[in-house]
């Protein structure tokens, strides 16, 4: 390999919200960004513009969109214009920014959980109602996977229903929804008119070997309906640079979203700009490495977890460098999120915090040097077996 992901690097030194909301004896494996360098084509863009030393006002321009309009061709096939895009700040922005635009108060958004929180959260600041439908579990030994439940999704729908937030790749799930089942989706929202908001963030992060589909490539009726929210962030560690961007085809939904942004949502700022052009331009080396190492760190967790904690199931993600393990069956009295946190110095994603279906659970982000996760899941063990 060219890149070296095996090297411990010392982040508690940078700020880390990661490395720094524990303690130095906790070994943290919660938020959702990697502990590895970023490419190298990014970080040469970046020291570039600061040898030029002068940080003025800035704007994303057409050839960045047009990066971005290619990118999408050449993966997906996926047409969209450069005027189709709005640039944003971050995917959070973009989850409120379409509430905000697309709903009012009394109106309902419905989300499918367990689910990233910032999803339960954006329908109720825009004082909307939030509707959950827990996706379906189903295990098979060790292994977790989740289905979508069409029929719940079209008994809970309501006249004051105008949303779906879509999380696809799914997280915490891991699962990377088929044609199929986008198609189904898709039709219940065009069958009782609600918009989509597909937010697709971590796309380029499959772990298995499958095709992503974009929700509003599937045709041009649900184009006309989706705001699909789309970053460089999550899939070249550079979440910290706030890049990201939407793709709304329809124009008429394009434009109330750029109206309720004005003055309010800021423009991606000079060092995200030259990032952004880095990481679609020059970053394939990188990606196609990083998720190399990224499918070896998910089996070997498997494997582990299989033969050494057989009293815990664990999703095998199809996308997103993120576990969801099942720890209802390990004998944990209360929430094992501080369980492992007491007893194991290792710091989880609390499955409570991720709606209905997250009780029980902890998301584990296995996208850190292979050493890190392993004394990770040994220190997991040793608190269990001594519990």
């Amino acid at each position: 390999m060219t890149y070296n992901f095996d090297e411990l690097i010392d982040r508690r030194t940078s700020g880390s919200i990661k490395w720094n909301d524990y303690a130095e004896d906790v070994l943290p494996l919660w938020v959702a960004d990697m502990d590895f360098r970023s490419p190298d084509p990014i970080a040469a863009a970046l020291q570039q513009k600061v040898a030029e030393g002068v940080f003025g006002y800035e704007w994303p321009r057409r050839d960045l969109a047009e990066l971005i309009c290619a990118r999408l061709e050449r993966l997906y096939h996926w047409k969209v214009l450069p005027e189709e895009v709005i640039f944003l700040p971050g995917i959070v922005c973009g989850l409120n920014l379409v509430c905000h635009a697309f709903g009012k108060p009394g109106d309902a958004a419905l989300t499918l959980t367990p689910i990233y929180p910032p999803f339960l959260a954006a329908p109720t600041n825009q004082e909307m109602e939030l509707q959950t439908v827990e996706l379906k579990a189903a295990s098979n030994g060790s292994i977790l996977r989740y289905e979508i439940d069409f029929d719940r999704i079209a008994s809970t729908i309501t006249a004051q229903t105008k949303l779906l937030m879509l999380c696809h790749p799914h997280n915490p799930t891991g699962r990377d929804f088929t044609s199929q089942e986008l198609t189904r989706i898709s039709e219940i929202c065009i069958e009782h008119d609600i918009l989509i908001c597909s937010d697709e963030i971590h796309c380029d992060l499959l772990m298995s070997e499958i095709k992503h589909t974009p929700t509003a490539s599937l045709s041009t009726e649900v184009a006309a309906r989706c705001i699909t929210l789309m970053a460089p962030s999550k899939t070249y560690n550079m979440s910290g640079l706030g890049a990201s961007y939407a793709v709304v085809q329809n124009p008429d939904l394009r434009k109330r979203m750029k109206k309720a942004a004005a003055g309010l949502i800021p423009e991606i700022n000079i060092f995200g700009i030259s990032a952004f052009k880095a990481a679609y331009g020059k970053g394939d080396l990188w990606l196609s490495e990083v998720l190399a190492y990224l499918r070896n760190n998910r089996d070997l967790l498997f494997a582990f977890i299989t033969k050494e904690l057989p009293e815990l199931k664990t999703t095998v993600p199809e996308a997103t460098y993120l576990a969801w393990l099942d720890c209802r069956q390990a004998g944990i009295e209360g929430s094992p999120y501080r369980f492992f946190l007491n007893n194991s110095k290792v710091a989880l994603n609390d499955g409570a915090t991720f709606g209905v279906g997250g009780a029980g659970f902890v998301r584990f982000n296995f996208g850190c040097p292979t050493s890190l996760m392993l004394d990770a899941l040994e220190r997991m063990k040793s608190a269990l077996r001594s519990g």
